[in-house]
């Protein structure tokens, strides 16, 4: 959203812009529901971009994340660190997140780092984020997707369909799950967890 004014400089006048920023739902602040014993929060404060080797080059990678401190999980697979983590999008290509309040030009912040072994593009925009907590998960999930979230332990990336919609399910050592998919289909998304949230609990 943004307000348009206008100040004279001059015998021209200028416009003014004042933006301000809105969650993926289109909210100021982020979204938290809680239905029973699971809540669903809105996650608006890690920056993303993915990283996908160029032809050749994945040695270089492997070695300038290794000197970084970014892991890069094998297919299936998630890595939280501090402040770097990543999950695995397909063959030689990873999402790579940091705090927003420490990386958020995380482009700039990569480039260095890989230089031209890889290309790097920001995603933070492109998706929309949420927090699924509380007990029963897999039972709350197998109303979402296929995933066998019974069989899943802390570290697993997922990828699936939710509602038609692609996403991946990120699953947290503390139990929670991460669910992620277009920030177009935010509402959809939520849509789709609360009303299965309603079903089961």
């Amino acid at each position: 959203s943004a307000r348009i004014s206008s100040t004279q400089r001059g015998n021209a006048f200028v416009p003014e812009h004042s933006l301000k920023p809105l969650t993926p739902l289109g909210h100021e602040s982020p979204e938290t529901v809680t239905l029973g014993p699971v809540t669903i929060a809105e996650v608006v404060d890690i920056a993303l971009a993915s990283l996908a080797v160029r032809a050749g080059r994945g040695g270089d990678v492997a070695t300038a994340a290794r000197k970084a401190g970014i892991a890069l999980p094998p297919p299936g697979h998630a890595a939280a660190g501090d402040p770097w983590s990543a999950f695995w999008m397909g063959p030689e290509m990873w999402m790579i997140a940091a705090p927003c309040s420490t990386h958020e030009d995380i482009v700039a912040a990569l480039k260095p780092v890989f230089g031209d072994a890889a290309s790097l593009t920001e995603q933070t925009d492109a998706w929309a984020r949420f927090r699924v907590t509380g007990r029963d998960l897999p039972r709350l999930f197998e109303r979402l997707c296929g995933a066998d979230l019974d069989r899943a332990s802390g570290g697993q990336a997922i990828r699936t369909t939710i509602e038609h919609l692609g996403a991946f399910l990120l699953v947290r050592e503390d139990g929670a799950i991460d669910v992620l998919s277009a920030r177009s289909s935010a509402a959809s998304l939520h849509h789709a967890i609360i009303a299965a949230a309603k079903s089961v609990f």
